[in-house]
């Protein structure tokens, strides 16, 4: 951990004077100097929290406009293609604040973007936090409170699409009105609490509002906060490298180098949003016109963080089951339940408790402050693209009219392939993941074994061209070198042929199986097949007269 001989001024003068009156001077100080490490892919989750400071500021704005109405109204606005038509207030006032309130079309599409922006930088955190092993103990609690909180943004993102009361947030909303309804036993009564009555009801835009403004935020910026401070408490994760262990962290200062860079990561962000929200128009909810029950869009697609759900939607077989004859009470319509709580019940479930399942197969207990390279654990890597592949499949397939259009291929043909490819790309991108991880462990391993080439060419005695290969940079060996074993639980017999306790039913046997797969070396480092560093590494047959060439 990096040394501080002093406290600059800009942070001992405010310390003095707050431990002079509440004695939080120690506090501030040691916070305030908290290392940071010093990697690309730690900022990805900033992403996402700056973002949500976005959301939050447009939000304020946009909620001193809109009127969460269902009232019908006749438009009399600047927008003359809608003018005499009868329409919700709730759309009524999102036109005027596109139209009429200065700056209004460019902070509904900040908001816009900022969301998109927030759910996408959440994903990518994960994926992160997944690839590299950062879910372990002690940051298990962390964890699962990430998976709620995507959870919540994709709440957050459905109630807040709704708003408008357009003819394509329409299209949406009634998917959710058969997703909810279709539930056994609660599905009516779901229904009827949200809409206020048969759909579409009186009161879903002011609920919704409800649950978008106060209810999801509130939520959202209590666990956003829980997470910032289990991460400080926790002590942030570190890849691999010279003078790094699980017992220290190598990098800058939160003041003033982490901070400055916060700081100037928030401005591009806000930047890249509001660049987005200037020259790439998002929802033009007035090309839609007010949403009908009567009416739908040809081409709707939802935004991409339910595209999977529209997807798996298409992709379902029209299933149902008629458990008291044809009565209401006694169908389930599997061609809805399946695809709305299936698909995300696995990504989430299995998002939500692979930390505790890996540390059952691997019996490890330790904590890890060494974040993984993705390529040193390939099953956890290929588990991950995997999933990846099921949900891309899902949301690929979520505009298979589209594609059908586009590609002028049979509508059927595409629905077809695509319930095919939901449950065989998965298995394909495992395996495909799991052989490049396998490749990229001997390349390190190579580089371990015969270290870098050098770009110099040497012609041998007998006329074999070969390459000089020079050791590793110090830091690249180091970085290489934090590889560690996947643990493996003890499954071997004592001495009286005894399997240890808890290996001894179906379950631990299971369990021993999996571990063995699993975990262990799969590519040792010193398996480089070389000569040590320095050796020549042949690279050129024989030929040509006996002199050194270089590059």
């Amino acid at each position: 951990m990096s040394e501080m001989t002093a406290v600059p001024k800009a942070i001992a003068g405010p310390s003095s004077y707050l431990d002079d009156r509440i004695g939080a001077g120690t506090f501030l100080k040691r916070n305030m100097r908290k290392i940071f490490p010093d990697h690309w892919s730690f900022l990805l989750g900033e992403i996402a929290l700056y973002s949500f400071i976005i959301l939050l500021l447009s939000g304020t704005f946009l909620t001193f406009f809109f009127k969460p109405s269902m009232m019908h109204v006749i438009y009399d606005g600047p927008y003359d293609p809608l003018k005499g038509v009868v329409m919700s207030e709730a759309y009524a006032s999102a036109l005027e604040i596109s139209f009429e309130v200065r700056g209004g079309l460019l902070m509904r599409q900040i908001h816009h973007w900022a969301a998109l922006l927030f759910v996408a930088g959440m994903m990518v955190h994960m994926l992160r936090v997944f690839f590299t092993g950062a879910y372990r103990k002690p940051r298990e609690l962390n964890w699962l409170i990430g998976v709620l909180l995507l959870t919540l943004a994709l709440a957050e993102g459905l109630t807040g699409y709704s708003l408008p009361d357009d003819l394509l947030s329409g299209a949406g909303l009634r998917i959710t009105e058969g997703v909810a309804i279709s539930l056994p036993l609660v599905g009516t009564y779901i229904t009827f609490f949200l809409f206020g009555g048969e759909y579409p009801g009186e009161d879903v835009i002011a609920r919704f509002y409800s649950l978008h403004i106060l209810l999801i935020p509130g939520i959202l910026l209590a666990l956003i906060s829980a997470h910032m401070v289990l991460m400080w408490v926790q002590k942030h994760t570190q890849m691999p490298g010279k003078g790094r262990n699980n017992h220290n962290v190598v990098g800058a200062p939160f003041y003033p180098a982490f901070m400055l860079k916060a700081g100037a990561y928030f401005m591009f962000t806000f930047a890249v949003v509001a660049g987005l929200a200037t020259f790439a128009q998002i929802n033009p909810i007035w090309a839609f016109g007010p949403y009908t029950p009567a009416d739908i869009s040809a081409g709707s697609q939802p935004d991409f963080y339910m595209g999977f759900l529209e997807g798996s939607l298409r992709l379902m077989p029209p299933w149902e089951i008629n458990l008291f004859g044809t009565s209401e009470f006694g169908t389930l319509p599997l061609s809805v339940i399946i695809p709305a709580l299936v698909p995300m019940g696995i990504v989430m479930t299995g998002l939500a408790l692979y930390p505790f399942m890996e540390r059952w197969v691997t019996g490890d207990n330790r904590e890890h402050h060494i974040a993984d390279r993705p390529r040193n654990n390939p099953h956890r890597t290929s588990i991950g693209m995997a999933a990846i592949t099921f949900y891309g499949v899902l949301w690929l397939l979520g505009a298979n009219d589209e594609i059908s259009a586009f590609f002028q291929i049979s509508l059927n043909w595409t629905t077809y392939i695509g319930r095919v490819l939901v449950l065989v790309g998965p298995v394909i991108a495992y395996i495909i993941t799991y052989r490049i991880c396998l490749g990229l462990q001997r390349s390190d391993a190579a580089v371990i074994g015969h270290g870098v080439e050098s770009g110099v060419i040497k012609r041998l005695p007998h006329g074999e061209f070969i390459e000089v290969h020079t050791p590793a940079a110090e830091d690249i060996e180091a970085h290489l070198r934090g590889k560690e074993a996947i643990p493996q639980v003890d499954v071997d017999a004592d001495t009286e042929g005894i399997p240890p306790r808890g290996m001894r039913g179906p379950l631990g046997k299971l369990r021993g199986r999996m571990s063995k797969a699993y975990g262990g070396e799969k590519i040792p480092l010193d398996d480089g097949h070389g000569h040590g560093h320095g050796e020549e590494h042949a690279e050129i047959g024989p030929g040509g007269d006996d002199r050194s060439l270089t590059h």
